[in-house]
């Protein structure tokens, strides 16, 4: 069986286990939200599919982009700006002394508003929230904590972000998505290769190689890197610590 209808096939059981009905996600323009639609329509159709578009002051290329994936899966989408949403939010926040902890806080705004969007959606739909995180961003804490990482099912988490480019060639995603520079779209600018000091293709050999348990080939300085994000990001791969009473 294909990844894809090992994918698909799970999208399908996960579905019946909660009763819902269908699938929302986020199209963003890039090519981990891309997949995440192709594997979705895979599973149930584009019928069962809602996609939305959630501009947040993004540059115009993003919502075209995303269309373009929509148009070629045939998904039903709904466009959500966030823009005065947020401006109105980071108004009434108290601002922080320290600039660039404010700088980071109020970027991570932005997928906080489209979580709840998300959430909204499938609830007035009966659907799921499908995620677009892969194996190689969950393992470093590559994402925003009730963010991008608040949602129901991670389709592409056991996919390193060299195997989503495969995948999604494979669904037939438009090349324009699957060469474009990956990117959060956080602020002007921002890459998600240039925010975390490594190329995907070079984190990717040295997760494949921690998990495999043989590190001798890598370099120590960027082994030390890649091991201090991901013991630094360990509380986002679990949930709260709950407080337990004495018994005694």
């Amino acid at each position: 069986m294909s990844v894809v209808d090992q994918i698909a096939a799970w999208l399908r059981d996960r579905l019946g286990d909660a009763g819902a009905e269908g699938f929302v996600f986020g199209l963003s323009g890039g090519v981990d939200s891309a997949a995440a639609a192709g594997v979705a329509v895979q599973a149930v159709g584009a019928g069962r599919t809602l996609a939305a578009l959630m501009p947040c002051h993004s540059v115009p290329e993003d919502a075209a982009l995303a269309q373009s994936v929509a148009d070629t899966f045939g998904i039903e989408t709904v466009t959500v700006d966030l823009g005065d949403p947020y401006d109105a939010l980071v108004s009434v926040l108290p601002p922080s002394e320290h600039r660039a902890r404010h700088a980071l806080a109020s970027a991570n705004v932005k997928p906080r508003l489209r979580m709840t969007t998300l959430y909204y959606l499938a609830q007035t739909h009966g659907y799921l929230v499908l995620g677009s995180g892969n194996k190689t961003e969950l393992m470093v804490g590559y994402f925003t904590k009730h963010g991008d990482g608040g949602v129901d099912l991670l389709p592409l988490g056991d996919l390193y972000k060299t195997q989503v480019w495969a995948l999604a060639r494979e669904l037939g995603v438009p090349e324009a998505v699957v060469e474009r520079a990956p990117s959060a779209g956080l602020w002007p600018g921002q890459t998600d290769e240039g925010e975390m000091g490594i190329t995907y293709e070079a984190l990717d050999r040295v997760l494949m190689a921690i998990e495999e348990g043989d590190t001798d080939h890598i370099e120590p300085v960027t082994l030390a890197k890649v091991e201090e994000m991901i013991d630094r990001s360990a509380h986002k791969r679990t949930m709260p610590p709950i407080f337990k009473l004495d018994e005694e």
